[in-house]
């Protein structure tokens, strides 16, 4: 069943996606329920960008009901304390901090960025992703960790906090990059144990598409968080610029997204995936706005929001759903990225669909012309 026509606006996309889960879900049930989860986060973080950007306070209430069902007057909550992705929902912590002027969420907040004081490393420094996988640096660590530690330095006085956070995406850069393709591989293992890891370089085998957008989601957010006139932001900007420039050349024509395992999209068994397709669409959207990139790039982003749109069904409600979204995946080889299964309005793509159509809305006026 198709989704909803009388929709037009790439704002009323992210409305309807938001509401549909709104209805689905109260803030606490949202899955894995009364759970402090970067897949809760993900996809709050993107109503929270929706919210700013529309001005509509029934999703500033709808994610201070999840956040305040976790956290206590005292910014007491559990959160898992040997991964980088219990990190991720923090983010939510500044706004409400913000808005409400509570101090149990700069509280909660001190909570997480004590982590980065206790995380186990690699020998030049770089955050292990999770302890069970020891010596392994992966790319969705950056946006798990590295923007709330941007936002915590900013926020609150911490210079140092935010070099830390540069310094984790050169290590990254430094030992995932790919100068072929200009891609970046899932993750590194510094110890060469996992069956995955190349001998010479570390590295996993493969470039998957949501690994690298959550770096290029990382990227984007430092930009905005970053002095314009810093020597920083360039890098950050050149980095950019690269990686985006990269992945329009693996954008698949006919339908405007992008492979599961990005550029292998001539094997019959890999798939378009749509999460990586919204958070690349998003990067890209926003680095036009930010001015990294140029109008060149602007077609790629009306091909992947168009293709995106295409994708949505409604499900039994008539509200829209996004299928072909991988779930959760640890780095392997090709067979493991192309078998993983997938669910439609997953929080890792819902949250992803809402950024992008956030930042497509901000863009109308260049779609218009």
């Amino acid at each position: 069943m198709e989704a909803k026509q009388d929709i037009k606006t790439p704002k009323q996309w992210a409305q309807a996606m938001c509401d549909s889960m709104m209805e689905a879900f109260a803030p606490e049930e949202l899955p894995p329920a009364r759970r402090w989860h970067y897949h809760q986060g993900v996809f709050l973080c993107g109503m929270e960008m929706l919210a700013e950007h529309t001005g509509d306070h029934r999703y500033d209430a709808y994610i201070r009901g999840y956040v305040d069902d976790l956290v206590d007057e005292h910014g007491n909550f559990y959160f898992a304390r040997d991964e980088l992705d219990a990190i991720q929902a923090g983010l939510l912590l500044f706004r409400l901090r913000e808005r409400t002027g509570l101090p149990k969420y700069r509280l909660a907040a001190d909570k997480l960025r004590s982590l980065f004081h206790t995380l186990n490393r690699t020998a030049e420094g770089g955050y292990w992703h999770k302890d069970k996988y020891p010596y392994q640096m992966w790319l969705d660590g950056l946006y798990m960790s590295g923007v709330f530690a941007m936002k915590y330095a900013n926020d609150f006085g911490e210079p140092a906090l935010r070099e830390e956070a540069l310094r984790q995406e050169s290590l990254m850069r430094k030992q995932m990059h790919d100068h072929r393709t200009g891609l970046l591989y899932h993750a590194w293992d510094e110890s060469r144990q996992m069956p995955w890891a190349d001998a010479r370089s570390g590295c996993s085998p493969e470039f998957w598409g949501r690994s690298i957008g959550w770096y290029a989601l990382a990227l984007a957010e430092f930009l905005e968080l970053l002095p314009a006139e810093s020597e920083s932001y360039g890098i950050v900007a050149a980095t950019q610029r690269e990686l985006i420039h990269s992945l329009i050349r693996y954008q698949d024509r006919a339908s405007g997204l992008w492979y599961q395992v990005v550029d292998k999209g001539h094997l019959p068994d890999n798939w378009l995936e749509t999460s990586c397709s919204c958070l690349f669409v998003y990067a890209i959207a926003k680095a036009i706005r930010q001015g990294v990139v140029g109008g060149e790039c602007l077609d790629a982003v009306k091909k992947g929001y168009a293709g995106l749109i295409g994708r949505l069904r409604a499900d039994e409600r008539g509200m829209p759903a996004l299928p072909d979204i991988c779930i959760g995946t640890s780095a392997g080889d090709y067979d493991n990225y192309v078998t993983r299964p997938t669910s439609a309005n997953d929080l890792h793509g819902v949250g992803a669909f809402v950024m992008a159509c956030v930042e497509v809305d901000r863009l109308q006026a260049l779609f218009d012309n």
